[in-house]
């Protein structure tokens, strides 16, 4: 979207000293500095407002989809609904018109019933969602608009999959919860990485033992986007840019973090419970503007805040620790390191030959001699259900080597068949914490931060997620 909103002091560079209580009761007089600093208190639930834990889907006979932001990810993500069995796509909107039109145009020429359009300005979602022939709201815009969107999709009465992060702010996180619960209706981050092959095969290994107790996993975002964000027509007005301009936060650490919480049972037996935040001096950004852009762009007016690598140590009820990373800024190939290790053995991902799906492995009592293993038989072995039904079908007809239709598929499979979903909004709600602990975090000189319990105590609870038992995708009639 074109116009951005505000962005609170809360998630600027320092602002959160300014704004947080705690924290400026506490940073440099506190006599024991390791202290963590304490979260706000949950919300109390309004009267009526119940728990959407195990909550399943309404059986729809076809989920009706409604996209809003129909930029790279939107428009691609948007041909993927249209294609799952049983999933129609009936409205497509983005402030530029003409976007929404030539998706609808491009759904149409495949043989797809024709969206309606909505488009020309920041407030025509709003008009898209007084419709009532949209079961399900995908949200792919800018991350500054994910939490009034979402927000009011939930409020006109939709469920709600929302693109990475579902929100940057601790009370937006808590809003989005508290909505969830009130209108009844399921918000999900749309982290298509926890569908992923590869960390899939790693959740059902770790959850039938493979590794033993687990201690410890390593996760994040570690991409290369200089390129992209200096490009003049890639991100919309430059908005992943200037994110870099104004605050210090681990903005995308999700796609690391969210599968190593599962393998861990997180907030399904384990909860996350602190964060400490570091980060390197913001060089990789400033360094290739020098070398790469021109003088007369407009990005010589910026200066960069946000740390080229920011690693969040998080710490769980259980004593497991997660080390999640995020890094856009520097030279380096891609990972989203995936990695999980036990009291029995250890898995990398990122780390193997491309035949074996990229990962390695050293177990007991199948391995010894220090020496790393293939990962392709194990991968063979623990594939996901959902892998060897329909991983044919992804390969076709999604991007990032097909995980975006298989969470497209799962999400439509859950709501034709009335299911609970694999994530659900205190999932999508802890994921996406990090982004302003981390801030909180790097204010404090890296104090640790309390992270909320969403589930209100429900993590206690051992329940199924992505570990889920293979059912069918009910036949379209």
């Amino acid at each position: 979207m074109s116009k951005l909103p505000a962005v609170s002091r809360r998630l600027l560079l320092g602002g959160a000293l300014a704004t947080t209580g705690a924290l400026a009761a506490g940073v440099g007089s506190a006599p024991d500095a390791a202290a963590a600093v304490a979260a706000a208190p949950a919300p109390r639930r309004r009267p009526g407002q119940k728990s959407m834990v195990d909550v399943p889907y309404a059986v729809h006979r076809t989920v009706r989809v409604g996209v809003i932001g129909l930029g790279n990810r939107g428009a691609g993500m948007t041909t993927g609904w249209s294609v799952v069995p049983g999933c129609t796509v009936t409205a497509v909107c983005d402030v530029r018109a003409d976007r929404a039109k030539r998706v609808a145009d491009g759904l149409a020429a495949a043989g797809k019933p024709r969206p309606a359009e909505y488009g020309g300005s920041a407030e025509s979602y709003t008009q898209m969602l007084r419709r009532d022939d949209i079961d399900l709201v995908y949200i792919a815009t800018p991350w500054e608009f994910h939490y009034a969107q979402g927000k009011a999709a939930l409020l006109a009465g939709k469920h709600v999959v929302v693109e990475l992060p579902i929100a940057t702010e601790l009370d937006e996180l808590w809003d989005l919860v508290d909505t969830s619960e009130r209108t009844r209706r399921h918000l999900m981050l749309s982290e298509n990485c926890s569908y992923g092959r590869n960390e899939l095969a790693m959740l059902k290994m770790a959850h039938e033992g493979l590794f033993g107790d687990i201690t410890n996993g390593h996760g994040g975002y570690l991409h290369d986007l200089r390129e992209l964000l200096f490009s003049d027509t890639y991100y919309t007005d430059a908005w992943r840019r200037r994110w870099h301009t104004r605050s210090t936060a681990s903005f995308y650490a999700m796609h690391g973090l969210a599968p190593i919480a599962a393998a861990m049972d997180v907030n399904r037996g384990d909860r996350m419970t602190t964060l400490r935040a570091t980060a390197t001096e913001p060089k990789g950004l400033a360094d290739y503007r020098e070398r790469f852009v021109p003088r007369n762009h407009p990005s010589w007016k910026e200066t960069y805040v946000n740390g080229d690598l920011v690693t969040c140590l998080i710490e769980t009820a259980k004593g497991r620790v997660i080390r999640a990373e995020h890094d856009v800024s520097s030279p380096r190939p891609y990972s989203r390191i995936n990695s999980l290790a036990g009291s029995r053995g250890i898995f990398e991902d990122y780390a193997g030959v491309l035949s074996s799906g990229g990962g390695r492995i050293y177990v007991e009592p199948d391995h010894s001699g220090h020496s790393w293993r293939d990962f392709g038989s194990y991968r063979k072995e623990f594939d996901h259900w959902l892998w060897k039904k329909i991983g044919d079908d992804a390969a076709n007809n999604g991007g990032h080597g097909g995980m975006d239709y298989v969470l497209q598929w799962r999400t439509v499979q859950l709501m034709r068949a009335g299911l609970v979903p694999d994530i659900d909004v205190y999932d999508s709600a802890a994921w996406c914490a990090p982004v302003p602990l981390s801030v909180m975090s790097l204010a404090a000189k890296g104090r640790p931060v309390q992270i909320p319990d969403f589930t209100r105590g429900a993590w206690v609870n051992l329940r199924t997620g992505l570990d889920s038992r293979a059912t069918e995708m009910p036949p379209v009639v």
